[in-house]
């Protein structure tokens, strides 16, 4: 559980943290979870997993970036996380993600932690352009990118599913 004041970005319904080497166990609710992760390679074990928290806590330090943890308002539950990564930062370029638990699909939670992220990117850390991908078969990650704004680019082979993924940009407004 956790509370409001942990929060550095909130939307109506969301509110977002930032990972610590103490959250094991939630990026194993979510990065361990093979429902979660089976469209980006997983299912992941637990030292991929810690790999994974541990990449997402080196990014935050180098970049000032990670997918973060986000938690429901409404009671402190975690729900999954939305973020950025560095893609081409020496450009502004940063990669927009998010995953979340099962139980929290359909709801909504994509696209709101989403635009919420996008204005961080576009406001905060004055980013030029915002790059997303996914998976050929998750028709709900499209429709999100869409919504969002993103436009279709182009199709590239990510490595951790052996699959082209569908490619997307964003670029910031002028």
């Amino acid at each position: 559980m956790e509370t409001q004041s942990n929060y550095f970005l909130k939307t109506e319904r969301l509110g977002f943290r930032v990972w610590t080497k103490d959250n094991l166990p939630l990026a194993l609710a979510l990065w361990g979870n093979a429902d979660v992760t089976r469209l980006i390679g997983g299912p992941f074990s637990e030292q991929q997993v810690g790999t994974r928290l541990a990449k997402e806590i080196d990014n935050l330090r180098a970049h000032g970036v990670q997918y973060w943890p986000v938690f429901l308002l409404g009671g402190g539950e975690f729900a999954g996380c939305c973020g950025l990564r560095p893609r081409n930062p020496e450009k502004g370029i940063y990669e927009l993600g998010f995953h979340f638990r099962a139980e929290h699909w359909g709801k909504g939670y994509a696209g709101e932690s989403g635009r919420a992220v996008v204005a961080h990117a576009f406001d905060a850390l004055r980013a030029r352009g915002l790059f997303a991908g996914h998976h050929p078969d998750n028709a709900a990650s499209q429709r999100v990118l869409e919504k969002l704004g993103f436009q279709f680019t182009h199709e590239e082979l990510y490595p951790p599913t052996g699959r082209m993924h569908r490619c997307y940009f964003l670029e910031a407004p002028r």
